[in-house]
């Protein structure tokens, strides 16, 4: 039962990380390593068919060879996500305790990002 609900969870992750690759704001590699993860777990074959995906397959290999992240990719990250932020707080969020909530959010994500995983050196 738990291998069924990990196979649930690995699929829903690896579509967040697809439509993390075409909508910005939303981040790829962190959910293909969650899926990853949860696959590994409870499904060698969906394991084995994402890291070997010629698409997504990199994201997570590019992650796990290096154990970190290049600076431009972070940078990118980073802006692209507070440039959804501020725009989701000033047209979409009407509360402002859900704002403050954002904002927080985003300092969280920012704090990781930045300083908790692992800038790559070239």
């Amino acid at each position: 039962m738990l291998n069924v609900f990990y196979i649930v969870l690995g699929s829903i992750f690896v579509l967040l990380g697809v439509i993390g690759i075409v909508i910005p704001g939303l981040p790829t590699t962190p959910f293909l390593l969650l899926a990853a993860w949860f696959y590994v777990r409870s499904n060698k074959q969906l394991y084995d068919k994402l890291i070997n995906n010629k698409i997504l397959g990199k994201y997570i290999c590019q992650y796990q060879k290096n154990k970190a992240i290049p600076l431009v990719t972070k940078i990118y990250s980073i802006l692209v996500m507070w440039v959804m932020i501020v725009f989701s707080i000033i047209i979409f969020i009407n509360n402002i305790h859900v704002k403050v909530v954002v904002v927080l959010a985003g300092i969280v994500g920012t704090i990781v990002m930045g300083f908790v995983i692992k800038t790559l050196k070239k």
